[in-house]
């Protein structure tokens, strides 16, 4: 597999959440690495772990669970569940299965996922949710909360480039969990 170039920086700056673990930042530049970027974080993931993902529609959010779904090695592809509003994706490697939530069309918090059933999939899986932000929150102490925004750059909108923000919130992130090796990979 071809190595898709990603310039990447860490934080130097203190996460203003507390438990929070640490911060990569990463510049990605075609959907491709962002894809890439799913591949990567992938491994750094275990069954039990909670991803939030926050961006306007079209920043990727669905794109880096794809390369997610790939670096886990889960069966089906990885689509957008807007209308379905999760779908499960059993793993074809014996690792944890991908359950891959879209929160857009939930108003309410946690009380409107529990049909979901998010708390009993948890434990074995890594669960990913679009739109989480005040949502999921509750369901662990430990998540990675990744934030995509479009680049700006001299007033005007870099079309394919995202500024990419992955931060790792309680005890599991704490002393980073590969945060800074994601960092450091995605720079060379």
């Amino acid at each position: 597999m071809e190595e898709v170039p990603l310039e990447a920086q860490r934080s130097q700056a203190p996460a203003p959440e507390a438990g929070a673990g640490s911060e990569a930042r990463i510049t990605v530049g075609s959907p491709d690495a962002m894809q890439e970027l799913g591949r990567r974080l992938a491994g750094l993931l275990r069954p039990g772990d909670l991803v939030l993902l926050t961006g306007e529609l079209g920043a990727g959010k669905t794109t880096l669970t794809r390369g997610l779904g790939e670096g886990l090695g889960v069966r089906g592809a990885v689509t957008s569940p807007t209308f379905v509003i999760a779908r499960v994706h059993p793993s074809l490697t014996g690792g944890p299965a991908l359950v891959h939530v879209d929160a857009y069309r939930l108003g309410g918090g946690l009380d409107e996922m529990e049909d979901l059933d998010l708390d009993v999939s948890l434990p074995e899986s890594v669960v990913v949710v679009e739109w989480g932000d005040g949502k999921v929150e509750e369901l662990s102490d430990d998540r990675l909360h990744v934030v995509i925004a479009r680049a700006v750059g001299h007033e005007e909108v870099l079309d394919d480039v995202r500024e990419v923000s992955v931060r790792g919130i309680g005890a599991r992130w704490a002393a980073g969990a590969g945060l800074d090796a994601l960092a450091g990979a995605l720079s060379e």
